[in-house]
């Protein structure tokens, strides 16, 4: 149990250490609240400029809210975004 609580807590920081990485999640995280992520999920499907195994990432990784409210957390009490 105490491996994976790390490698959460890793994936995490990491995700709070780019700030471009940041605002994709933190937009995810947004329109999973609004109902939004299947539009989301659609047009990573369509992008051309992404490849198949980022795709494949964004696209579990969106669909798992409670993933994504865990980040949303992470970062609003770890870090200072607008």
């Amino acid at each position: 149990m105490d491996g994976l609580w790390l490698r959460d807590l890793e994936s995490l920081e990491a995700i709070s250490q780019d700030d471009d990485t940041r605002r994709i999640f933190l937009r995810m995280a947004a329109m999973s609240h609004d109902g939004r992520l299947p539009g989301f999920i659609d047009q990573i499907a369509r992008d051309e400029d992404l490849d198949d195994e980022t795709k494949g990432h964004l696209t579990e990784l969106a669909e798992d809210p409670s993933f994504l409210l865990a980040v949303e957390d992470y970062l609003r009490r770890t870090t200072f975004f607008h």
